[in-house]
């Protein structure tokens, strides 16, 4: 299978880069917040990570997953400056993707608009998003409120078409300058006056 991934006014061969991310590669200067749909791919195999380490397009070489990400490497990814930011459709199958995909939500600090939708997310209650206004989680996996990220100045929030069965964690919302709220397709839906 012979695909190819285009980045900036260049072409790379999939099968040479399949494990690099975008901000390991030299010669370009895209940073994260310019990314209009990103997305979290698996990680090499055990097997690959086994080997010696996968060379990039001028000569240098990828660093072990083991080692730290350096500063300038942060910088370029640049998250925390996001404030309109879209990670729906994520297929996080593999745990690498999920730790890497959380990894990225504890970075935006600034994001105000964030669109999840259908990524099969379960807990997110280590995240926290400080500025976060709207916040789009239709089709996930979630159970409660209490699973949901901290949110304190969240005013629009989409819940539709995940697991809430119980309305009582809703207090958890209490502080915050809520004006919309979809619990649309849920099982708590079908309580007597679970509108009011």
């Amino acid at each position: 299978l012979c695909l190819s991934l285009t980045l900036g006014l260049f072409q790379l061969p999939s099968s040479r880069f399949r494990f690099t991310s975008w901000h390991h590669l030299k010669e370009h200067d895209v940073r994260g917040d310019q990314l209009a749909c990103p997305r979290v791919r698996e990680g090499p195999s055990e097997d690959d990570l086994r080997g010696e380490d996968i060379i990039l397009r001028n000569g240098g070489s990828r660093r072990r997953p083991d080692e730290g990400q350096r500063w300038e490497e942060r910088l370029q990814e640049n998250w925390e400056n996001c404030m309109e930011l879209n990670l729906s459709y994520q297929d996080l199958g593999d745990p690498y993707q999920l730790e890497n995909f959380t990894r990225i939500l504890k970075r935006l600090i600034r994001v105000e608009h964030l669109q999840l939708v259908d990524n099969a997310l379960q807990d997110l209650s280590s995240v926290r998003l400080p500025q976060c206004k709207r916040l789009n989680l239709h089709r996930n996996h979630f159970t409660s409120i209490s699973q949901l990220p901290k949110v304190p100045v969240i005013q629009h929030l989409c819940l539709s078409e995940n697991s809430i069965s119980c309305l009582g964690e809703l207090k958890l919302l209490g502080t915050t300058p809520l004006h919309s709220l979809t619990l649309k397709h849920n099982p708590c839906e079908y309580l007597e006056d679970y509108r009011s």
